[in-house]
């Protein structure tokens, strides 16, 4: 025990409140527990109590709950899917109508210009400039299953999962101002000729 301690002194209204114990040198007061403190403590044992009769006395087990929050994220999911199934081409065109190629181009340029490059000349993925396609055969109806479920063969993202789709029609859009552009510093053909 340090001298420092040994100085404390007890003021005569409070040796009242000092208990008998004496642990090391070290003395305690009676004083009472924080109100707050004491209100947490009670809650969480009746919480304690409430957690355990709920989840041991018939309740859902932590597996039943990870399945039902697991069937409500497939219902979003095929819902989704089932937006995203068919190409619709009035879509398509009041998308076009409402900029649709300026919106493209910036759709474009966040999420497919890594692997497109700038002006769709290619790099990791094909060139779009050109009239070659490995998976589409130019037209929007065609490009637009790509984008949505991509190909996994072919490093292609499925992007349907990720944008709206009225962002896939502006990049369809946008797309389809690059095709037979001809980049002149543009990847090589990949895929089939067509015309």
């Amino acid at each position: 025990m340090s001298d420092d301690n040994q100085k404390v002194e007890v003021f005569e209204n409070e040796k009242s409140l000092l208990l008998d114990h004496n642990y090391d040198g070290i003395h305690e007061f009676n004083y009472p527990l924080p109100s707050w403190w004491v209100w947490t403590w009670a809650i969480s044992i009746i919480f304690s109590v409430l957690y355990w009769l709920y989840y041991e006395m018939g309740g859902p087990t932590l597996r039943d709950e990870f399945k039902n929050e697991w069937a409500k994220v497939e219902k979003v999911r095929a819902e989704n899917a089932a937006k995203l199934d068919n190409f619709e081409p009035e879509l398509f065109a009041a998308t076009i109508a409402d900029n649709g190629v300026e919106e493209g181009k910036k759709v474009f340029t966040q999420y497919c210009v890594e692997c497109h490059k700038e002006g769709g000349r290619g790099d990791i993925g094909p060139n779009l400039t050109d009239k070659y396609w490995i998976l589409a055969k130019g037209t929007p109806e065609t490009i637009f299953p790509v984008v949505v479920k991509g190909s996994e063969e072919n490093g292609m993202p499925a992007w349907g999962e990720m944008i709206e789709k009225k962002e896939i029609y502006q990049v369809i859009s946008y797309v389809m101002t690059l095709v037979n552009t001809n980049h002149p510093e543009g990847k090589a053909p990949q895929g089939e000729l067509v015309e």
